[in-house]
């Protein structure tokens, strides 16, 4: 026996273990002994340790195979425990037993319950976009058999294995993908599959218990990853419910406290006597915006950016308006309250139309009764007075007014007008008729022209006349019905409500004859036309309308300018003929007509204006005579 060679041939083995050498490499030390001539026993020996040394090697392969696989096995573990996504973890698995099984292509099917088949969810290795869409038939084609059967199948030759339901769709995606050998393992979840794990070759190649171990441990953890992901997701879609929930519910609670806190602060604001501006307040207050009311309601609702508007409303009946301005769209809460508020301005606005009609009737009742000459008591009319507010006192103008606009407004606003002056109004014979505390009937009717004409949104014609106070017009005295008394003046007399009545009726419509509609006026103001048609009553205010400047000036400086005038138009407008009447130069008259045009203005010598101040001059010396 030769020691030497043989021992040489086992220290090779061990080398060649050491090493992790290809299985071919360990005949090499039997081979060389051969070709030294080591005797039969010594090859025997060397024979024997070659197959304990490749068995050996067969061994550390398949623990170092398994170290990779439980690492493999322990990184998708880790994988699981992190699930930021599903497809992710299902992409590495499928990555992992491609990569550990040595195979072409691996990819994961799942079980589709609506369409009753199975589907490809992730591939690895596939460079074929129809295999990466194929969807297979439960009980068709091998994962078709895994789907259904539930245990491991594997194909050394996929296209000729008889075993397998073939289908024309399912050969034509592994022909066009390239496959031969393939090996499929189910995906479970207790006793239900719900897809399956391949492995595939593009060759013909057998698969191991091993590598069946393999993919099935890796199918398993596809299928945790799997139902962990459906508890996740259920997990989070139920506690996005519950949160969903809670903010529901929280909101509901603010809802409901805002609700609440309307309620009482309007109800309490109603109970104290509040008013439609106090239900804007506290609306502005409760809404954190600004809430205004507009009444009457607008032609066209309040609307732009941030505004909301809710009409007032009772019955049929629009009577205002709530605008809300405030950034964003409000909630339904918020528009909720605005409509509460809303029913409340209409019930505070309904009640104050029938307190203002109440005391409209009584305002009302009271002017007719003091117009037509009822017999009336001093002592109730006192008492109706007092009940409105109304001074009996005071002195008065009487006016009547004609209005374009429908009687419903014109009533209303003159009876607001009336109210807001301590006075009365109705509707008599077609016309708008006032009685207002005062003593300039000129001034009070200009002004209840331009007031009534604004609230109405068209023109008034209003015509006045003064009177004494209602007290007085209740007194049965020949002065109060406007005839003087003997030795009394016209324009002392206090003429009682029903004369300046009519006069200012008669006034009216010769305002309307003369164009002079949409004004305000007094028969004074209409010049000789108001003297005819008072039969001279209102002569001397005639004449101080039209000659008081003229006549003031001569009080108060000694001179005689009416006189002055009285002969110039005496004389026909002549100059020098004036001059020889009043004895003096003709530039005195000169003068003298330049201080008249001073003092009246310089139209006074128009035609209309001459008319007018020859009447005046007329009527000045016949009132003097009388």
């Amino acid at each position: 026996m030769t020691v030497m060679p043989v021992t040489q041939g086992f220290a090779q083995l061990l080398a060649l273990l050491a090493r992790g050498a290809d299985p071919v490499e360990f005949e090499r030390p039997v081979v060389e002994a051969r070709a030294e001539g080591v005797d039969a026993d010594d090859i025997a020996a060397l024979e024997d340790a070659k197959r304990s040394a490749l068995e050996v090697r067969s061994q550390l392969e398949a623990h170092r195979r398994r170290e990779a696989e439980l690492a493999a096995l322990f990184q998708t573990a880790s994988d699981l425990a992190a699930l930021s996504s599903v497809d992710d973890v299902l992409s590495a698995i499928v990555r992992r037993a491609r990569t550990l099984l040595g195979r072409d292509v691996a990819y994961l099917c799942l079980n589709d319950e609506a369409a009753g088949d199975t589907y490809m969810r992730v591939t690895d290795g596939s460079v074929s976009a129809a295999f990466q869409r194929v969807r297979l038939p439960l009980g068709a084609g091998l994962g078709g058999m895994v789907a259904e059967q539930g245990v491991p199948f594997t194909s050394t030759n996929y296209l000729t294995d008889d075993r397998v339901a073939h289908t024309s769709d399912i050969d034509n995606a592994v022909i066009d993908e390239g496959l031969v050998s393939i090996m499929g393992v189910p995906l479970k979840l207790g006793a239900t599959v719900i897809g399956v794990l391949f492995a595939a070759d593009r060759h013909e190649r057998a698969f191991s218990r091993d590598e069946v171990a393999l993919l099935s441990s890796l199918a398993a953890h596809a299928a945790v990853a799997l139902d962990n992901a459906r508890l996740l997701a259920e997990t989070r879609e139920a506690l996005n419910s519950l949160e969903q929930a809670n903010s529901a519910l929280r909101q509901q609670s603010r809802d409901t406290e805002l609700a609440v806190r309307a309620h009482d602060r309007l109800a309490e604001l109603v109970l104290r006597g509040g008013g439609v501006s106090e239900v804007a307040a506290e609306l502005s207050e409760l809404l954190d915006g600004e809430v205004t009311v507009t009444v009457p309601a607008p032609d066209q609702p309040t609307s732009g950016p941030g505004v909301t508007s809710v009409a007032v409303v009772a019955g049929s009946d629009v009577l205002g308006e709530l605008a809300l301005t405030r950034g964003g769209t409000p909630r339904p809460a918020d528009l909720r309250v605005l409509e509460r508020g809303a029913l409340v301005t209409a019930l505070l606005l309904l009640f104050s139309r029938q307190v203002a009609d109440a005391a409209n009737r009584g305002r009302r009742d009271l002017l007719e009764d003091l117009l037509l000459d009822a017999a009336l008591d001093g002592t109730e009319v006192a008492s109706r007075a007092a009940d409105l507010d109304v001074d009996v006192d005071a002195p008065t103008v009487v006016l009547v007014c004609a209005a374009s606009r429908h009687r419903a407004d014109s009533e209303q606003a003159a009876a607001f007008l009336a109210a807001r002056h301590r006075g009365l109004s109705a509707h008599i014979a077609g016309s708008i008729v006032l009685l207002l505390p005062g003593s300039d009937a000129g001034a009070t009717a200009r002004e209840v022209s331009v007031t009534l004409g604004r609230s109405l949104g068209g023109p008034v014609t209003a015509a006045g006349q003064a009177a004494g106070s209602i007290r007085q017009s209740l007194v049965t005295d020949p002065v109060a019905d406007g005839r003087p008394s003997e030795g009394q003046p016209n324009e002392a007399a206090a003429p009682r409500l029903p004369a300046a009545y009519a006069t200012a009726r008669d006034c009216l419509s010769a305002m309307l004859a003369l164009g002079r509609a949409g004004q305000g006026a007094t028969m004074t103001d209409l010049g000789f036309v108001g003297v005819v048609l008072t039969g001279g009553r209102s002569g001397a205010d005639f004449v101080t309308a039209t000659l008081g400047p003229v006549l003031d000036y001569d009080a108060a400086r000694g001179t005689d300018l009416a006189a002055t005038l009285d002969a110039y138009f005496g004389t026909g407008a002549h100059l020098a003929r004036t001059a020889e009447r009043l004895h003096v130069h003709p530039n005195t008259v000169g003068q003298r007509l330049s201080r008249v045009g001073t003092l009246l203005g310089a139209d006074w010598i128009g035609p209309e204006r001459t008319l007018q101040i020859q009447l005046a001059l007329q009527l000045r010396a016949v009132l003097h005579a009388r």
